[in-house]
């Protein structure tokens, strides 16, 4: 499990003294820690890897939107210390599809959902969530399934 391989990294870091990447790992079991705090109260925990693996997508997409201004505001140190967290958070995630892989996992969807046209986006949307979400990046998705159907 994901949990398992943050909590065993943050050992190791511990051990060899490496106070950055000891950092963004603490980041990242605090924010899976809310997650957990966040499902007592709703529904059933869905399988733990996708929970974790979505708290890291968020995690990973909070940053690079931080580099972004960072460096639109002139402060590339900072965009440094976010990318630097970012290489580590992209350690946990599982293997992304490639964009040729990932479109064509999308057209097989729409394919197999039988959707012919944008009304049928929010099916297909789902689904390619539910089997690929921890593969991809989500905000490329929509653009690639609205071109499935188009």
């Amino acid at each position: 499990m994901i949990r398992d391989d943050i909590k065993a990294a943050q050992v190791a870091a511990m051990k060899a003294g490496d106070k950055a990447r000891l950092g963004t790992i603490r980041l990242m079991l605090a924010k899976i820690k809310d997650k957990d705090i966040e499902l007592r109260t709703g529904t059933a925990p869905a399988d733990d890897d996708v929970l974790v693996t979505d708290v890291l997508q968020k995690m990973v997409k909070q940053r690079r939107e931080s580099i972004t201004m960072y460096e639109q505001g002139g402060r590339q140190e900072l965009a440094d210390i976010e990318a630097a967290e970012v290489v580590v958070i992209e350690d946990f995630l599982p293997a992304q599809l490639s964009d040729d892989d990932a479109m064509a996992a999308i057209k097989a969807i729409v394919v197999e959902l039988g959707a012919e046209s944008l009304k049928d986006m929010g099916k297909v949307m789902a689904a390619v969530k539910d089997r690929l979400g921890s593969q991809l990046d989500m905000s490329k998705a929509s653009g690639w399934v609205k071109a499935a159907l188009s």
